[in-house]
């Protein structure tokens, strides 16, 4: 569980965000939404610990960050898995080198032990014979599974996600989409997502937090979603004919 207890940041004379309080809870996929300029990019780097707020805590699993040793934060570190927008996939490295790579890093493994870990995460991901493929070699959804084995193969507690389905075509998006909802539950992660994706928001929102102008507007499902009357959160969400028709059918399959 991450809890975050009135962070603010600023930048200069601009604060970017303006005290967010919320809870990610263990084995769901909390999704954090906004418009561009809204503070999701600053409020992901606060959790990563890359930002420092000037005001708030942020606390893992019930300790507090900002009061941990440098040890303390290194070990949370190798703790933490991500998958970034464009995958950041070593071009120079293979598919089976680019997943090893956290193992090298953050443990003392046997390269048996290592290959064998390897081995599993890609066959979870579904890429059992990929091993000696560069990413240059991979299609755009092939990429993002890769980098989600990369950032599962040390066993994380927490995942972090930052737009994960960016350049991906909705058939594959939704691949990826279910894809980290399984492997959340399976591994019982605490799962943030930065996402401007609405099909992620109504396939796999089981918590969502919609950020405006540096402020939390709103959280809740995405059930509770469609029945909002948050002016804010209706404008961004339903700015599409699809939505609309997605939220007639919702409400009239449950009156």
């Amino acid at each position: 569980m991450i809890e975050v207890k009135n962070i603010e940041k600023s930048f200069g004379e601009t604060k970017v965000l303006k005290g967010i309080s919320t809870v990610f809870e263990k084995g769901k996929t909390n999704l954090v939404i906004g418009q561009s300029g809204s503070g999701k990019t600053v409020f992901l780097k606060c959790l990563l610990g890359l930002f420092y707020p000037e005001k708030g805590t942020i606390s893992y699993d019930g300790k507090i960050y900002s009061n941990l040793t440098a040890n303390e934060k290194a070990t949370l570190r190798s703790e933490i898995g991500m998958v970034f927008q464009g995958s950041a996939l070593f071009d120079s490295m293979t598919i089976e080198e680019n997943v090893m790579f956290p193992l090298r890093m953050f443990t003392n493994q046997s390269v048996a032990e290592m290959q064998e870990r390897v081995d599993f995460v890609l066959n979870r991901v579904n890429l059992p014979n990929a091993h000696k493929k560069f990413p240059s070699e991979a299609s755009g959804g092939m990429q993002k599974r890769v980098a989600i084995a990369r950032a599962i193969v040390n066993k994380p507690k927490y995942l972090f996600c930052d737009e994960p389905n960016s350049g991906l075509d909705p058939r594959t998006a939704i691949v990826i989409d279910n894809l980290i909802q399984e492997i959340t539950d399976e591994y019982q992660m605490t799962t943030v997502i930065n996402s401007h994706d609405m099909n992620s928001v109504m396939e796999i929102g089981e918590k969502i937090v919609f950020l405006q102008h540096g402020l939390k507007a709103w959280e809740g499902s995405k059930n509770n979603i469609f029945r909002t009357d948050n002016e804010a959160v209706t404008d961004f969400v339903y700015s599409s004919e699809l939505f609309k028709k997605v939220k007639r059918m919702y409400m009239e399959e449950n009156q």
